[in-house]
Parts: C-alpha cells; structure tokens; sequence
C-alpha cells in the first residue's frame, strides 16, 4: 500500500527541479507550524503534492501555489479548522487570486481520483513512538494489560523517549524536504529517524526488541486492512 502511494520519480515529468522542491517545503514547513497544523497535516500536504506532480506538468511559477493548494487540501483532510483561503494567499504575498487557487483545488482532486488519504511518516512516526512507550506493557497478543499503569511525565525512561520522538520528528521534517527520500517508504524512514534519534540522544525506543516489532507489524496491519486507506 505504501509502495502506490510513493512519488519517487515525478521530476521526470515536471519542470520543477529537486532544488525548487525542497525550497517549497523548507518553507511549508514554518508555514505549518505558524498557522498551528499537526505535522501529519504538512506531511499529508506534500504527499498530496508530490502525487499531483507525478501525473500533471506544473510550471515552475506556479509551484508555490501548488503548495498552498496542497496544504488546504490536507488541512480538509486532517485538521478540525482549515485556514481562511485569504490568508493563504497574503503568505504568497498575493501573487495569486482565489480564483486561481480553487480551480487548483477541483484539478488536484480530479487527478487524484479524490484520494487524498494516504499513510504518511507523520502517522508511522507518531504510531511508532506511542507504541514503544506502551510497549512494555502490551501482552503477547498486542493487547493492553490494564495491571499495569503506564509511566507519568516523571518517569525518566518516559521523558528519554519523548525527547528522541521530538527529535525523529525534526529528522522526518528534513527527509520531507529532501527528494533523495522519495524512493523510502514512509514507515521505513519514520523507524530510521527514531533509530537515528536514539542514537544520538543515547537512548532506546524498544523498537529494536524483535517482539515490540512483531507487534508494531501485527497491529499495522489491523490498522491498514480497516482503515479507508484501504478503500
């Protein structure tokens, strides 16, 4: 599933280049979190960009409205409020009309079939860090042992962890930006990023305990075969 969703080679059939790719998602990413979005809303956007990319020619001054777009959409998809389009459009500093950016809108959904779903490292990244908190308590089967009570804030084991899954989430924010990560699968690179966190910070996620895995790739795919990334 994760495979169909990768835009690896889009540059072969636009006139953007990997530079001007990754100046438009370096700065989609402070816009995120100015307007206060969830990282899986600016990873959802670029997915949804790169996508379009990959069956539409865009010109190359109209690549930051793509972005935008891109970011509205997503921002449908996932977020309870979406930005005033207005808004949107004073952070291009005006350069293109509403009108401009609804018929982008309608033409990114017809080309994505209205798929606009997709599982992005923001959902493995944050899927992954929430079950090696939990991991220790979880039972052969994956299921909760409610015995036991998961560690508060003061638990040291706990604040290591959440500080290495802060740090993944600057480290997928790069690979995001960088188009030498579109040939990855999102929850590859999203196991690297916390790999590469712990590394760094000298401390363990669980993710590297055979078991924890086991049950990462088991509740996955419960995950995936239920949810409307399927439909």
């Amino acid at each position: 599933l994760e495979v169909s969703i990768i835009a690896s080679d889009l540059l072969l059939y636009c006139n953007v280049t990997a530079e001007s790719r990754c100046k438009l998602i370096s700065w989609l990413i402070p816009v995120h979190r100015y307007l206060r979005l969830s990282f899986e809303c600016c990873s959802l956007s670029v997915n949804i960009m790169d996508r379009f990319l990959a069956s539409t020619p865009v010109a190359s001054d109209c690549f930051q409205l793509l972005g935008v777009t891109a970011l509205l959409l997503a921002c449908k998809q996932v977020e309870v409020f979406s930005p005033r389009i207005s808004q949107l459009l004073s952070l291009c500093c005006d350069a293109f009309s509403r009108e401009q950016l609804c018929n982008l809108e309608c033409l990114i959904l017809l080309r994505l079939n209205f798929r606009l779903a997709a599982p992005t490292i923001a959902f493995f990244l944050d899927f992954y860090a929430n079950h090696s908190l939990a991991g220790r308590h979880m039972g052969g089967d994956g299921v909760s042992n409610v015995s036991h009570r998961l560690p508060g804030d003061k638990d040291e084991e706990v604040k290591r962890r959440k500080r290495g899954s802060r740090l993944a989430l600057r480290v997928c924010e790069l690979t995001l930006a960088d188009y030498a990560f579109n040939k990855y699968t999102p929850s590859l690179t999203a196991r690297c990023a916390l790999a590469l966190a712990n590394q760094l910070l000298r401390t363990s996620q669980g993710l590297e305990d055979p078991t924890v895995i086991g049950l990462c790739l088991q509740t996955m795919d419960r995950i995936v075969l239920s949810s409307k990334y399927c439909m």
